[in-house]
């Protein structure tokens, strides 16, 4: 049967929303689950050909891991212009979906050093290239009737990341320690594989806009597509020094939890698992923001979305600061509580609600119609962008004789005061930033007319900053 090219015209939830929700939450469940062991794997039980011991330093596993994550987030350009110049997003995301499953797989039956770089390597290409696709494909589900239901769909959508996120950071771990890599990193290809099956059901139900064919490059280089990417490059910028921390949860955090005593509400925790908070918190803080924070604090002072990023960034300082307290303690001769370490957990997912949910939204309704996959993975580019930032940062620290130059509590102390830089160069970036709204639908009156409020209201949001 033909396939709806265009939103439907209708008030309420598209219909193939929960199709997508359901497999997002199935396709992170794999990717967290494979990313938090990773760090422990590489340290731990990466063997040779031979079968033995053949682990890697913890500098080398924190320059390998974030190389990874940086590849996972460049390959999102590679897929936007395969979705929206040759096979459209529902396409792209289900043939690179069965790329994902077997990187899964190689993982899982190999635990060498070339299994794990052809694994890895695969599971970058999948999840890289289908990431602008799947935010990108929510959106496309919305008209303008409905748009107003798209900032609690996002927010629906990181609390399915989330679930995922949480059940698998517990699992996985708990799968490596008790039985080995082969199930550790099975499970998640298991996974990986339902979430494609699921999202091959929900075909019917779809909007399916078509790829553009012709004149992609054109639109994205002239005109309104230019001008709306040279807006948000500089915001990626930014973004990218907070995602530079954020994604060290996956690694010198798991590393400083090692050294930390893990017994926490009666339970001690593998230092892998304790990643799991962050899901966990975000499940609670997603709806408390929506609910409760926005509402309440916007009756004294109005959070629009730079706002909303500028809080999260700074929040970040503070998350960062905490794991430097924590190894200075360590490195005195201490082994402090996790619990302090959860704390940090608490104020940076703060942070990623305020930063992450709502860059996502943001960059959205700010690209042109026809290259939202495009910006959106410009907007990943930047996650890229920030992991490849620590990965040079853990290589060059590194001296002939092997060790750090920034050695113990210098190394968090080194990022508190980068994200700290970043955070005050952004205040004036937010302040002089002027954009426009493009929602799937919007016909050229409407959208004239919404971006003369757009100027109007951004006149108001800078002086009132």
């Amino acid at each position: 049967m033909p396939h709806a090219t265009s939103p439907l015209e209708t008030d309420k939830l598209p219909p193939g929303i929960p199709y997508i929700v359901g497999n997002e939450a199935a396709e992170r469940f794999s990717f967290y689950g494979m990313k938090a062991i990773l760090a422990v794997f590489m340290t731990r039980y990466l063997v040779d050909a031979s079968g033995d011991l053949s682990v890697m330093s913890k500098e080398d596993a924190k320059f390998w891991l974030h190389t990874f994550v940086a590849a996972a987030y460049a390959f999102p350009l590679l897929g936007a212009i395969v979705a929206d110049r040759y096979l459209g997003k529902y396409g792209t995301i289900l043939s690179l979906s069965v790329l994902y499953c077997f990187g899964h797989f190689a993982l899982a039956l190999d635990e060498t050093r070339l299994g794990l770089g052809f694994g890895l390597g695969l599971i970058a290409v999948g999840t890289g290239a289908i990431k602008p696709c799947v935010s990108a494909h929510v959106g496309d589900q919305f008209g303008t009737r409905n748009s107003h239901l798209l900032g609690k769909v996002f927010g629906l959508f990181y609390i399915a990341i989330n679930l995922g996120a949480f059940a698998s950071t517990l699992l996985t771990p708990l799968l490596l320690d008790r039985v080995g890599p082969w199930l550790a990193f099975g499970v998640p290809g298991v996974l990986m594989a339902v979430a494609t099956f699921v999202f091959w059901l929900g075909r019917n139900t779809f909007v399916h806009v078509p790829p553009r064919k012709t004149g992609l490059l054109e639109e994205a280089t002239t005109g309104e597509g230019r001008a709306a990417i040279l807006r948000l490059l500089p915001l990626y910028a930014f973004i990218a020094v907070f995602w530079c921390l954020f994604d060290q949860t996956a690694s010198a955090w798991v590393l400083q939890a090692e050294e930390m005593d893990r017994t926490f509400a009666g339970v001690t925790w593998l230092s892998s698992q304790v990643k799991a908070f962050n899901p966990f918190f975000i499940l609670l803080l997603v709806p408390a923001f929506n609910f409760f924070i926005y509402p309440v604090v916007g009756l004294v002072w109005e959070m629009t979305p730079l706002r909303r990023i500028g809080v999260g960034m700074f929040l970040t300082i503070g998350a960062f600061a905490i794991s430097g307290a924590i190894q200075a303690v360590i490195d005195a001769g201490g082994r402090p509580n996790i619990g302090w370490q959860i704390l940090g957990y608490f104020l940076l997912t703060a942070a990623e609600v305020l930063v992450s949910v709502t860059g996502l939204e943001f960059s959205y309704t700010q690209a042109p119609n026809s290259l939202k996959s495009i910006v959106m993975s410009l907007y990943l580019l930047g996650v890229a962008a920030g992991n490849e930032l620590t990965a040079v940062v853990n290589w060059l620290i590194v001296d002939s004789a092997g060790e750090s130059l920034l050695p113990g509590a210098s190394y968090f102390w080194f990022f508190t005061i980068l994200m700290a830089v970043a955070s005050i160069a952004y205040v004036p970036f937010a302040m002089w930033y002027r954009g426009r709204s493009f929602v799937q639908g919007e016909t050229e009156a409407k959208r004239e007319a919404s971006h003369g409020a757009d100027i109007e209201q951004a006149d108001i949001d800078a002086t009132d900053l």
